[in-house]
C-alpha cells in the first residue's frame, strides 16, 4: 500500500482516526483498525471513521438518495458499530474542512441517516433519532461498589445499559479498567453508562464502551442517560451531560428525536508511511 493520509480528531476527547476513502478502494480490515488505534505503536484512538461516498460502499449504497457520504465506523478492537454520536460530529467537521459540505449535512451510518448542522458558536448538532427503552431488566456489577444494581436498557441505535449511581464520589471511585458485568448481557455486547444527577437537568456519567474500554465520552451514551433519567421526556427541554472529556447538551424534541450538541475538533493530518502500513497488514 502506498502512503496514506489520515486525520486525527475528537469530540469531548472521544478520539478518532478519520480515513478518507471517498472512492471506496481501501480495505479497512480489523487488523488495520487495531493498528491505527493502538496508542503505543499507532496513532491512537477510540475508533476509526472511514469517509466514503455512499454509492461506493455496499453498506451506504441504499442511503445514497438521502446522504452523500457514509460513515464507516469501527471500534478500536476492529469490530463494526452502528453509530457514534461524537464520531459523526467529527466526521462532519472533517467533511466541512475539505469543502464537500457547508453548514448542514446528512450522514449515512449503519444506524440510518443522521441530519447534522453547525451552530454559530462552532458546535455541531446531530439529530440522533428517537431512543428505544427496552423491557429488559439487566443488572450491573463494577468494582468496588456496584453489585447487582438494576440498569435500564436503551437502544439508540447502539445498545446501552444505563446504571444509576448514588453519589459523585461513588462514580469517581469505579474501576472501569475491566468491562462491567451485565446480566443478562445484550446480544453483541453493550455500552455501560454509570450516571449521577447533579442538578434537575444536569447529569454526570462515565462509560465503558464495548470494543474499546472506558472512554472520555460517548455521544450515544450521553443521549441514553438522558432517555433513562427520571423526569426526562420529549418536551423540548435541554439537558447537560458532563463526561471526563467535557460536556454536551441533549434536547429531547417533542417529535421524539434527540438532538445532541457538542464540540468537534480536528487535531492533525498525519501521513502514514508505506513501510508501517505494509508491516501492520502482514
Amino acid at each position: 500500500m502506498d502512503r496514506l493520509r489520515v486525520v486525527k480528531g475528537h469530540g469531548t476527547e472521544n478520539d478518532f482516526v478519520i480515513v478518507p476513502d471517498f472512492d471506496g478502494v481501501l480495505e479497512l480490515t480489523p487488523q488495520l483498525t487495531r493498528a491505527l488505534c493502538d496508542r503505543h505503536s499507532g496513532i491512537g484512538a477510540d475508533g476509526v471513521l472511514r469517509a466514503v461516498r455512499c454509492e461506493n460502499d455496499p453498506a451506504g449504497a441504499a442511503m445514497a438518495r438521502d446522504a452523500a457520504y457514509f460513515m464507516d465506523y469501527r471500534n478500536a478492537d476492529g469490530s463494526v458499530a452502528e453509530m457514534c454520536g461524537n464520531g459523526v460530529r467529527v466526521f462532519v467537521r472533517y467533511l466541512q474542512s475539505v469543502g464537500v459540505v457547508v453548514g448542514s449535512a446528512a450522514v449515512a451510518t449503519r444506524g440510518g441517516v443522521k441530519r447534522t448542522w453547525l451552530t454559530d458558536e462552532g458546535d455541531v448538532i446531530v439529530d440522533m433519532g428517537s431512543p428505544l427503552i427496552l423491557a429488559d431488566q439487566p443488572v450491573a456489577t463494577a468494582a468496588p461498589s456496584i453489585r447487582g444494581v438494576p440498569g435500564i436498557a436503551v437502544q439508540l441505535p447502539n445498545p446501552h445499559v444505563v446504571v444509576p449511581v448514588a453519589t459523585g464520589a461513588q462514580l469517581d471511585a469505579l474501576d472501569l479498567s475491566r468491562p462491567p458485568r451485565v446480566e443478562p448481557t445484550r446480544p453483541g455486547g453493550q455500552n455501560v453508562e454509570f450516571v449521577v444527577r447533579e442538578a434537575p437537568r444536569r447529569l454526570r456519567m462515565r462509560v465503558h464502551e464495548r470494543g474499546v474500554g472506558e472512554t472520555r465520552s460517548c455521544g450515544t451514551g450521553i443521549c441514553a442517560v438522558v432517555a433513562a433519567a427520571d423526569g426526562a421526556g420529549p418536551d423540548g427541554s435541554t439537558w447537560t451531560v458532563d463526561v471526563p472529556g467535557g460536556c454536551c447538551q441533549v434536547t429531547w424534541q417533542p417529535d421524539g428525536a434527540m438532538h445532541l450538541r457538542g464540540p468537534a475538533v480536528l487535531v492533525a493530518e498525519v501521513e502514514l508511511s508505506a513501510d508501517w502500513l505494509n508491516r501492520v497488514q502482514r
